[in-house]
């Protein structure tokens, strides 16, 4: 890189290869080249001599002397890039310096100033820098090397000299016995006067003396063939025999290169030409400046060009109207051809631009808003408008964009809205000709519905073409309603369209060349009207497309999905290639008519056949709030809100109707859901209550994400957050509030008759709805009870018809106390009502179901007490004189009592104390009655009474009850009536022998009854009880413990 900066430097001759100014020299050099291009102009106007030719060729010699060279420019350079020290200390004078610190590679002319060759030569500056630190000593010697070399030099030349002396004599004599002869014609010159001597100088102006003499000669030349050839006067100088060849020559050269060299006139055309040419570059580069701004996209540019470009197109018509008749100048012509032909190249390449500028105004809506937003700007259209007011346009570009994007709103929200409704279509036939899912599978996703909120992902709610069909439709209304879809489109045009009416958006605009285009800054007032009555339109066909999708039948006419429509230009490819192909043409497989079987769903296009509840009440919420929000949006519209009235009643409608269409269906299918909810039942308990089963928590959330759905699609609270919407979305009115109480009522009750339904059937062991959830344990035919119950806390006997009855029993106690209340509470805060008269209903309804379930599982048990007390006091046996026992009946009733808590504390815990108080006020009332239909009581027959009802209430006195306690006083007061005094007195005596005989009972009994022995640790409150039932013959259970 050194050498080639070198010889760049060499080449423009520079010090430096960055100059920041022009060098002075370059100037010095110029003036005398402009100096010799005069002298060159005055030889020209000279008359031409006869020798010009000659003198030509012999002022073009040059002399050429050995070992020069010459630069790529021309110029002669005898300096070597480097040489040794003429002082003979070093062999590099460059590579010297260099070291000290001179920068000489990089300054030609300073090298030059160090080099002996170069005729800048400084010795000062030589020896100050090359030899600064030289001694004396050092200095002679270099003398005596630079005059050795001298003197080798100085020998050289004379060594030439001497060698080629004689040729140079020979040379002389040679020339001079040639001008003898051409002058004397051969004849011998003339003796001079007296002799003269020799001289060296003679020859040297022997030529020119001769020629000045010959004037002097007076003796005639002979008149021969010779004369031509003399250099005399009379021959022309001996060119004479030449003269009319040379003659013939110059002609020919004239024909032939006279054109060329001797067009003097064209030469004066062409400079002005070029000055016409120079004088308006600008102009002339105008075209090929617009078609690179074009290239370039640089549009700031391209205004600039066009402008100057006008202006100069203007000041030639003009130029032209000032003319008149009278004949343009030289100048003027070439201004005016110039003007009009660089305005004929502008004008064609504007037009051009100026139609591809109207293409991509026009065309600027089919960019979708998340491409927009991505890598283009919003306000491209501003700028293309801006642009063509810049150029001139006939158009108003104002309007011709307005009206394109009304026109391309138009069409989407036909294309977009009638397309989506067919596909819709098409996915619900498909689906409902599909087979009916089974209970259990429904039950499945409302059990799923209890592990997840409903607020969360909703693959889980319903089955995956349901689910693909609520997701369409939300796609669907979406796309028409929410912010990002048609109708932010349609907001954003008419914020668009108002600005331009109210003249903001027209500030930043340009007004032209001349301000041509500010008539186009303003909309007519017929234009504003039309563009207010389009608005209006666009509103209309959205709301009218969301109210046929939710008041309409389902559509008959699916006729597009067989001529769809082409694809407009600006959609791109991707957009069509990767279409569903089920919504594509298929004659092998066309979508059959949905099936009138009588369903619910059947006249609704906005519900999925099969669909429930659940993911109903999902997807209906957030459609609600869809069209809640964009009605309140389309409301807020100025030519709407101040327009017809007519347009805000209809957008109420749309809310209302699809809210009420929305509640109906969502109601049928609660109901459908609330029989279904038994099979949710799966008898795993629950991790938080052991003694219920995961039904209680499962139907909480069943019923509380309707309740919160359904609250959400009655008063649409998200779009009732935006200022404005009270006047479009109205509070529900009652007759959906008092549908949604009776379906809630009513729910509850097909719930819990599903509950005791699945606790009172009995289980099959295969093809059975109990056998199809894989949760599921059935005990095998001869299983170990124990050993079952043992599996796990989670695991329990669904086959035991007691096991589901307490389980459920646990339940209804769950829901009683717990479930039913918090649901109750979160329906009055949902829908700001009381639910006074349905809250007492429900709880009695409870009651009585509770109680009928009670009596059918302890009925089994009560009707085997019943036999064995009534067995055990008919036995004539029964009364012994001086009894010292009970009767073996009480220890057979107390052993089916320890089977009855045995499993009630393993399968329903907290049921224990209400069964068994039950249980025992049974058995006391049972004793009552048998000891009733005795006549009288002697003393053995008291004393046996007293020992059995004592142990009785002694062994289960944990599960002691008033009632009990009551009925064992009715006991002992029916006893006193039947005895007499003197039996009622010797009892007495006998008293303390029979608590003897007690403690002694109670002592032997206490392995086999340790089960009804109180807690120590809950001795204080471990009874529990339930809420009061009515049991068989008038009985009434009441809260025990």
């Amino acid at each position: 890189m050194a050498d080639f900066d070198r010889n760049v430097l060499e080449f423009y001759q520079l010090s430096t290869p960055f100059p920041t100014e022009w060098p002075t020299e370059k100037d010095n050099k110029s003036d005398d080249s402009d100096s010799e291009l005069e002298q060159k102009k005055q030889k020209i106007n000279r008359r031409k001599s006869r020798y010009q030719a000659l003198e030509r060729a012999v002022s073009n010699r040059q002399s050429i002397v050995q070992g020069s060279e010459k630069s790529a420019n021309g110029v002669s350079n005898l300096v070597q890039k480097d040489e040794p020290d003429p002082l003979g200390t070093s062999d590099s004078v460059v590579r010297t310096l260099k070291q000290l610190g001179v920068p000489v590679q990089d300054d030609i002319r300073l090298r030059n100033r160090f080099l002996l060759s170069s005729t800048s030569f400084s010795p000062a500056l030589f020896l100050s820098q090359m030899h600064a630190t030289a001694d004396t000593q050092s200095l002679l010697s270099g003398l005596d090397v630079l005059s050795k070399s001298i003197d080798q030099k100085s020998a050289s030349l004379k060594v030439l000299v001497e060698s080629n002396f004689e040729r140079f004599v020979r040379a002389k004599a040679t020339i001079d016995n040639v001008y003898k002869e051409m002058k004397y014609r051969g004849a011998e010159p003339p003796s001079p006067g007296r002799a003269r001597g020799h001289s060296r100088h003679a020859s040297k102006s022997s030529f020119r003396n001769s020629v000045v003499g010959t004037s002097a000669l007076t003796s005639p030349l002979p008149n021969d063939s010779r004369k031509k050839n003399a250099l005399v006067k009379e021959s022309d100088y001996g060119v004479m025999g030449i003269k009319t060849p040379l003659l013939d020559v110059a002609a020919k050269a004239e024909d032939v290169w006279g054109p060329a060299l001797g067009g003097r006139e064209k030469e004066e055309n062409l400079k002005t030409v070029s000055t016409s040419l120079d004088r308006y570059k600008e102009y002339i580069e105008a075209s090929s400046n617009i078609a690179d701004s074009i290239k370039r996209k640089d549009y700031e540019a391209l205004v600039e060009e066009y402008i100057r470009a006008r202006r100069f197109a203007d000041e030639a018509r003009k130029l032209v109207e000032d003319l008149g008749s009278t004949p343009p100048s030289e100048t003027q012509t070439y201004q005016i051809l110039l003007a009009a032909r660089m305005w004929y190249d502008v004008e064609e390449q504007i037009q051009l631009f100026k139609r591809d500028v109207w293409r991509k105004l026009t065309s600027l809506h089919t960019v979708s808003r998340t491409e927009s937003l991505a890598g283009q700007p919003q306000d491209q259209h501003m700028e293309l408008i801006g642009l063509l007011l810049e150029l001139g346009v006939d158009d108003n570009p104002i309007w011709v964009w307005l009206l394109s994007r009304y026109d391309y709103l138009k069409g989407k929200i036909s294309s977009a809205g009638e397309r989506a409704k067919v596909e819709i279509e098409v996915l619900r036939r498909r689906l409902a000709n599909g087979e009916k899912p089974a209970p259990q599978m429904m039950a499945s996703y409302l059990k799923h519905l209890g592990r997840q909120s409903v607020e969360s992902k909703a693959t889980g709610l319903d089955s995956a073409d349901v689910i693909e069909l609520w997701e369409k439709m939300l796609a669907f209304l979406s796309s028409l309603l929410s912010a990002q879809g048609i109708l932010g489109e349609v907001m954003e045009f008419w914020q668009t369209v108002e600005s331009f009416i109210d003249g903001r958006a027209q500030k930043s605009l340009p007004t032209g060349y001349n301000n041509e285009s500010r008539d186009h800054h303003r909309l007519s007032q017929q234009g504003t009207v039309d563009l207010q009555k389009g608005t209006i339109e666009l509103v209309d066909m959205i709301r009218a497309h969301v109210f046929e999708f939710f008041a309409g039948a389902p559509p008959e006419d699916i006729s597009l999905l067989f001529s769809p429509l082409p694809p407009s230009p600006g959609t791109p490819v991707s957009s069509t290639s990767t279409r569903d192909p089920r919504f594509n043409f298929d004659a092998n497989n066309l979508p059959p008519p949905s099936p009138k079987r009588g369903e619910p769903w059947e006249k609704y296009a906005f519900w999925p056949p099969t669909s429930n509840s659940v993911s109903g009440v999902h997807y209906l919420s957030k459609m609600l709030s869809l069209v809640g929000s964009g009605a309140s949006e389309m409301a807020s519209v100025a030519p709407v809100s101040q327009g017809d009235p007519k347009q805000l009643e209809m957008l109420k409608t749309l809310v209302g109707a699809a809210r009420e269409r929305s509640v109906t269906a969502l109601c049928a299918a609660w109901n459908k859901d609330a029989e279904n909810i038994k099979y949710v039942e799966d008898w795993k308990r629950a991790k938080e209550m052991g003694d219920v089963t995961r039904m209680p928590a499962s139907f909480a959330a069943f019923e509380g994400a309707l309740l919160s759905g359904m609250q959400k699609i009655l008063y649409i609270p998200e779009a009732m957050a935006k200022s404005g919407s009270g006047d479009i979305v109205l509070p529900p009115p009652t007759k959906l509030l008092q549908m949604v109480r009776s379906q809630y009522v009513t729910t509850l009750y097909k719930a819990l008759s599903g509950m005791v339904e699945n606790a009172e059937r009995a289980i099959k062991k295969a093809d059975d709805e109990w056998t199809t959830d894989v949760d599921l344990t059935v005990v095998e035919p001869g299983t170990d009870r124990a050993s079952f119950m043992s599996i796990g806390s989670g695991t329990v006997d669904p086959g035991d018809r007691n096991v589901r009855m307490l389980l459920t029993l646990g339940n209804l106690y769950a829901l009683r106390t717990k479930v039913v209340p918090n649901l109750n509470g979160q329906f009055e805060n949902a829908f700001s009502v009381k639910l006074t008269d349905e809250s007492k209903t429900i709880k009695d309804v409870l009651g009585q179901i509770d109680a009928r379930l009670f009596q059918t599982y302890t009925r089994p048990s009560l009707d085997a007490l019943r036999k064995i007390i009534r067995a055990g006091l008919a036995d004539p046996k029964w009364a012994h004189p001086k009894p010292s026992e009970v009767k073996p009946y009480v220890y057979e009733a107390l052993l089916t009592l320890v089977l009855v808590h045995t499993q009630v504390s393993t399968t329903a815990p907290s049921m224990t104390h209400q069964v068994l108080s039950y249980l025992l006020e049974q058995i006391s009332r049972e004793l009552l009655e048998c000891l009733k239909a005795r006549p009288k009581f002697d003393l053995g027959a008291l004393m046996q009474a007293t020992l059995d009802v004592e142990f009785f209430a002694q062994t289960l006195s944990q599960y002691t009850t008033e009632r009990a306690s009551g009925i064992q006083g009715e006991i002992y007061s029916m006893l006193d009536s039947k005895t007499d005094n003197q039996a009622r007195a010797r009892l007495q005596d006998e008293l303390p022998g029979m608590r003897e005989v007690l403690k002694k009972l109670r002592e032997q009994s206490r392995s086999e009854f340790a089960c009804f022995k109180r807690p120590r640790r809950a001795a204080a409150g471990s009874t529990q009880g339930s809420v009061a039932g009515i049991g068989p013959g008038g009985l009434e259970r009441t809260a025990t413990g």
